[in-house]
């Protein structure tokens, strides 16, 4: 066992087998339990403070980094041994989290307060990230001498919920929860479900979605607003002014206006500001008359109908009642703990290390480590099993056709949009 200090000692104890091992390999029970040691919270050979001192700078740093920081504070590992002991607190967070969402599933996961009576913002996108998949097994003699793997880009999406003041920004002092996963956008979607209603937003003063216009997230806020029990008339969503006015460029570049281009466009940019899309479309329909019906302009203009149509465009009433306008927490986000950590030259992930680092980067960014890690700790002292992926519910199977459609195109909620507009 290995101490915080360096310092390495021997112990004999009892060991616990689990049930249903068969041949070689753990079974679905784990790897069994040293019952004086876990009485200590001591996993797989390490102190707790050695698990999060090196999960924590795991997270922030590479490995090689991570080590050298490590010897720097007495504490002299090689790699291997920094990426399992990482590799373990990673998958113990992620076990904790699938067991807190699947209580919630069934019912039995109490509501929390922390943002009962806030102003509460919840922002959604995806990130890249290159993931690496085993896809042959090389055998020489009988043993193995190399796997052939096969590189993908993969789109981790993300989340983040954080409470904001009058004007819309990140309040200070608050701190933001962050998650993410590559299951899928119905693992997303039930994430956020999940800990709208663990974090209390059912009885915040006010729910706002910010997002681009990836189809994925808009079509699954109905369901989110119906598991968590929210009020829709205290529910705005936004679209991204950025990619509001982004479009509206795309537009007016179809159009081929010259000189007059960034007149009209200063123009109807003001417009849509105020929070007259319809005006702004119109406009755009006038200058478009007589362009071919399989024209890019066409699709621009579909895209903002659309959101006008559900309400994300009214920037005018947003800023009245202190709804942030845009997309740039996520954003920020994405770039804190996917690009600075995940992402960079020869970088390849299995996709279980991918989720498992995630959750340190993330835990880390959010100011949130010494809550999740101790929260971790109290579950894997009940049952140190690591299983952690779980099926999305069916009901959303019927919006995966949507998975595939282009950003470009946004999709209308069902709900009426009246009841969880800003006006």
């Amino acid at each position: 066992m290995r101490l915080l200090g360096g310092l390495a000692i021997t112990v004999m104890t009892l060991y616990c087998a689990p049930r249903g091992r068969r041949g070689k390999g753990r079974s679905i029970e784990g790897s069994g339990l040293y019952p004086e040691l876990a009485a200590y919270r001591i996993s797989e050979g390490s102190s707790p403070n050695v698990q999060a001192e090196v999960g924590r700078l795991v997270g922030q740093l590479p490995i090689e980094q991570a080590r050298g920081e490590l010897a720097r504070r007495g504490l002299e590992l090689d790699e291997k041994a920094v990426r399992r002991i990482a590799g373990e607190l990673g998958e113990q967070m992620l076990a904790t989290r699938t067991r807190d969402l699947l209580r919630f599933r069934a019912g039995d996961l109490p509501a929390g307060d922390e943002f009962a009576g806030k102003r509460v913002a919840v922002g959604i996108d995806g990130g890249r990230v290159r993931v690496r998949t085993v896809i042959e097994k090389i055998r020489v003699s009988g043993k193995k001498k190399r796997r052939k793997f096969r590189i993908e880009w993969r789109e981790p999406k993300v989340l983040i919920v954080f409470q904001t003041d009058e004007k819309g920004r990140m309040a200070k002092g608050s701190r933001p929860v962050i998650d993410g996963t590559l299951q899928g956008p119905d693992a997303l979607i039930e994430l956020v479900a999940f800990h709208l209603h663990r974090l209390g937003a059912a009885k915040a003063k006010l729910v706002t979605f910010t997002a681009d216009g990836a189809p994925w997230i808009w079509a699954r806020l109905d369901w989110v607003i119906a598991q968590v029990k929210l009020d829709p008339t205290r529910v705005v969503e936004v679209l991204d002014w950025c990619h509001g006015v982004h479009h509206l460029s795309l537009a007016l570049a179809e159009l081929n206006l010259a000189e007059d281009r960034a007149e009209q466009y200063g123009r109807l940019r003001t417009l849509l500001r105020a929070g007259h899309s319809q005006m702004v479309i119109e406009a755009l329909e006038g200058l478009a008359s007589g362009q071919p019906e399989d024209s890019p302009v066409w699709r621009e203009i579909n895209y903002l109908t659309r959101h006008s149509e559900a309400g994300r465009l009214r920037y005018d009433c947003f800023r009245c009642r202190g709804v942030p306008l845009g997309s740039g927490a996520i954003e920020s986000t994405i770039r804190r703990v996917i690009n600075l950590r995940l992402k960079g030259n020869s970088i390849y992930w299995t996709e279980g290390n991918a989720e498992a680092v995630f959750q340190l980067r993330a835990a880390v960014v959010s100011g949130r480590w010494e809550e999740i890690v101790e929260h971790t700790r109290e579950a894997m002292a009940r049952d140190r099993r690591t299983g952690w992926r779980w099926t999305p519910l069916e009901c959303l199977a019927e919006l995966k056709a949507l998975d595939e459609q282009d950003d470009d195109v946004t999709h209308t909620s069902t709900r009426k949009q009246s009841k969880r507009s800003a006006a």
